[in-house]
């Protein structure tokens, strides 16, 4: 793990992509709930966080290496970086 993260010191957050609903959809496509949702700022992926069942979002890290996400949660401002393992609030 790296002491500081260029992934999140150069997140512009002005051009920050959001969840165009409030679903994850793979979820949706299995009939299950999530806990919380994830955007992805490479591609905009929406996925459900890891205290979900699925872990649709680390899931989509796992398969693109998109490396930041942020929350889609009303209210919450905040992004992270999946292979630094850090966080930063916006």
């Amino acid at each position: 793990m790296r002491t500081s993260c260029l992934h999140l010191i150069s997140l512009d957050t002005t051009q920050l992509k959001s969840a165009p609903y409030h679903v994850c959809p793979e979820c949706a496509a299995l009939g299950d709930s999530w806990v919380h949702l994830r955007v992805c700022q490479a591609c905009g992926h929406v996925g459900c966080c890891n205290d979900s069942k699925n872990q649709h979002a680390a899931q989509h890290f796992r398969a693109t290496h998109h490396p930041v996400i942020i929350s889609a949660e009303p209210g919450e401002r905040w992004a992270w970086c999946y292979p630094d393992q850090r966080f930063r609030k916006y």
